[in-house]
């Protein structure tokens, strides 16, 4: 009998404990009106502001009618807000406000506590090859989901 592998589940069991600490700490700062998904928003556009919907759905792995709704929250919450492209006005692009900026230090922070929890114990070249492992699991769960669209 073929030995069973356990990535799948202990990946989602990483998923879910991580969210939950993640979740307690954007409480303990006060950041519990943004939830880890919206953080995830804002942490690409710290990055690349400025970018289109198109883009920011890639950059977060999240479906384009998901990503619009917390958009919309985002946006009424005055942390963001849609700009029309100066070069393609058929695109909106999604741009942070100074609101954001109040969040932007405490999330760093938040976040760094949660890479340095992940990370306990590892070393550089451990740490490394992990992530190229993961890498590689994404790059064939997205080819596998990339494939699946185009053949509906």
């Amino acid at each position: 009998m073929k030995e069973q592998r356990k990535g799948g589940f202990l990946i989602a069991r990483v998923h879910y404990l991580a969210g939950r600490i993640l979740a307690g700490k954007l409480k303990q700062y006060h950041l519990d009106e943004i939830n880890p998904a919206q953080g995830r928003i804002l942490f690409v556009l710290w990055h690349s502001d400025g970018i289109s919907i198109r883009e920011l759905a890639k950059k977060t792995s999240l479906e384009k009618s998901t990503l619009t709704s917390m958009l919309d929250r985002l946006e009424k919450a005055g942390y963001l807000r849609r700009v029309p492209s100066k070069r393609d006005r058929r695109i909106i692009l999604i741009e942070l406000t100074e609101k954001d900026r109040v969040l932007r230090d405490a999330y760093a922070k938040v976040s760094g506590e949660m890479t340095e929890l992940f990370y306990d114990g590892f070393t550089t070249a451990e740490i490394d090859e992990f992530e190229e492992y993961l890498r590689r699991i994404l790059d064939n769960l997205t080819a596998f989901k990339t494939k699946e669209q185009s053949t509906r």
